[in-house]
This record gives structure tokens, C-alpha cells and sequence, in this order.
């Protein structure tokens, strides 16, 4: 049996499972990221999360016969480098071959987005799909393109960046990448939280409401609040909107949302579907089924372990 370790580093923890080569997750060894620690650093803890996944599943560490690594960062795939990655601080990183060399096994490395995309294609909510716009609304906003099962990255990986559509030319937020008015600042669940904020501050929201993360904006909405029904309801307008601009130009038979805000479901779904369908081509709309990711917070690792499968191909 064939089994790869997925890698899913993010800013404040590193998920990690031993999945097998139909998608089972086998044994799952996730650890704090710390990446003020150095990306060195956390290649030896990746080992010793392997051996400690290895340990659990009761296997021989030589039936692994990959690691695929997602993360938040653009990369050079064919140099195997992080070329920026802003959440954890690194800029021009060689961490394929660092990690190669230290756990001794094959590495690929991809944007966690991307990861994301193929593992939710594999098993979850795009699977059979023919072309797939999976999109991560959490922090910011990701997104990954899947044609016939294998990834689309464009020229340089940039492909599938939905959340650095400006939606906002003029006055918009300042977003992380440069830009303003970018979809992440106008429908992550950072822009939630902070719309929400802004809302309570002006006496629309129960000054005693703690506003924490998005649910938190959520649990308002469902108590009848209508500020909080209005941000979200916004919110998802935007996201509807990004979504037609992008399915316009690819023409996708199924959109996949997941990410912490997706969480929400048709509460967030039925107002994305809404816009989605009075801001697209009818046919457009026609071909797609927006519907909810299904893997949680396993897509990354399962997508990861995927990444692997197909590179030893």
C-alpha cells in the first residue's frame, strides 16, 4: 500500500497526517509552528511528526514514500522555494531541499490553497468534477484551480488567486498583497470581524457582545441583529460577486467552498448562490453547483498527500 505524509503548515500550527493512496488518513501528528523558530527548524519538527504518525499507524516508515507540503506562500514549484510567504516570515526559503535532507524522503511543495483544491477533488465536495473552483474563505481568501484532476497553476503558480481580485478599485481596504479593495478584505473572515467591530462601535451591536472570530458574527445574525445580518449579508454579496468574475472567465461545473467561514453553511452558501447567480453569465451559472467543502480541516493534508501521489506518478 502506497502512503505519503501531507504536510498543511499554517501560521499558528502545522497539520500533518499519514494518509494512504485511496485518500484514508491513516494517523494525524499536528504541533505549534513557531515560525519565528526558523524554517530549519521546522523541518526537524516535520521529522519527528512523521516518526511520531509512523509510531501511531503501527508502520514501517519505509512504506512512505513521500511528503507533500502545502503552504500559505507563493512558490517556486520548479525551485521548490517559498517565495514570500507573509504569515510566517519567510521570503525566498529553499524548504523542498531542506526538508528532503533532513527527512530523507521525496518533497513537493504547493500553495495551501492549491493543496486544499486537489484533496477536496480527490474525496470531497469537487469530486468527478471536470474543472473545479475551490475556494478557502477563512483569515483571507484562497483559491485553487482543478482541471481533470490535476491542479491548473498558470504560468508561475499564480493561478486561482481569487482573493487578490480587486473588487474595489477606489477607497477599498488595504489588503496584505499591496493592493485595496481586494475580495480577502471584503469577505474573509478577517473583513467580517472587522466590519462587525466597526458596527459595534457605533451602537448597531450589543456593546457587551464579545467579537472575537466570525461564528461570533454569525451567532449575532441567527439572534436577529440586523447590523450583523447586514455584514454578513455583504460579505457574501462580495464573495458571490468574485466568484461570477471568476467562473465567467473559466466556466467551472462545480464551485467548492470551505475554509472556517464556509462553517456557516447555507446561512453564508445561500446568500453567495444569490449572487453568484445575479452577477454571472446565465449559462455560466447554469454549468456550476456551488456547494460546501467536505473535508474540514483535513483537505490540506489529504491534498497534500495527494500532491505527492501524483508527482511519483
Amino acid at each position: 500500500m502506497s502512503i505519503f505524509f501531507g504536510v498543511d503548515i499554517g501560521g499558528t500550527s502545522v497539520k500533518t497526517a499519514l494518509v494512504s493512496g485511496d485518500g484514508e488518513v491513516l494517523a494525524k501528528e499536528p504541533f505549534e509552528t513557531f515560525p519565528d523558530r526558523g524554517y530549519r527548524d521546522l523541518c526537524v519538527r516535520l521529522k519527528k511528526s512523521l516518526e511520531g504518525a509512523v509510531s501511531t499507524a503501527g508502520i514501517d516508515i519505509k512504506q512512505v514514500s513521500a511528503i507533500g507540503v502545502g503552504v500559505p506562500a507563493f512558490i517556486d514549484i520548479e525551485q521548490g522555494v517559498v517565495v514570500e510567504a507573509v504569515n510566517l516570515g519567510w521570503y525566498d526559503v529553499p524548504f523542498q531541499e531542506a526538508l528532503q535532507e533532513i527527512a530523507g524522503l521525496p518533497v513537493v511543495l504547493e500553495n495551501d490553497a492549491n493543496v486544499a483544491a486537489l484533496g477536496e477533488t480527490w474525496i470531497g465536495g469537487g469530486r468527478g468534477a471536470k474543472t473545479a473552483l475551490c475556494v478557502t474563505v477563512g483569515t483571507g481568501v484562497g483559491g485553487g484551480i482543478v482541471i481533470d484532476g490535476k491542479l491548473h497553476r498558470g504560468v508561475n503558480g499564480m493561478a486561482g488567486e481569487i482573493g487578490h481580485l480587486v473588487l474595489m478599485k477606489d477607497g477599498g481596504p488595504q489588503c496584505n498583497c499591496g493592493n485595496r479593495g481586494c475580495l480577502e478584505t471584503l469577505a474573509s473572515a478577517t473583513s467580517i470581524v472587522r466590519e462587525a467591530k466597526e458596527r459595534q462601535q457605533q451602537g448597531q451591536l450589543p456593546p457587551d457582545a464579545n467579537i472575537f472570530g466570525a461564528e461570533d458574527v454569525f451567532k449575532l445574525a441567527q439572534m436577529g441583529h440586523e447590523a450583523a445580518q447586514q455584514v454578513i449579508g455583504t460579505a457574501a454579496d462580495w464573495l458571490g460577486y468574485g466568484l461570477a468574475l471568476s467562473a465567467v472567465t473559466l466556466n467551472p461545473d462545480r464551485i467548492v467552498i470551505g475554509g472556517g467561514v464556509s462553517t456557516a453553511g447555507e446561512q453564508l452558501l445561500g446568500p453567495v448562490r444569490e449572487a453568484f447567480a445575479r452577477y454571472a453569465l446565465t449559462r455560466t451559472v447554469e454549468a456550476a453547483v456551488v456547494l460546501p467543502a467536505q473535508l474540514g480541516n483535513d483537505a490540506g493534508v489529504i491534498g497534500a498527500a495527494r500532491l505527492a501521489l501524483q508527482a511519483l506518478r
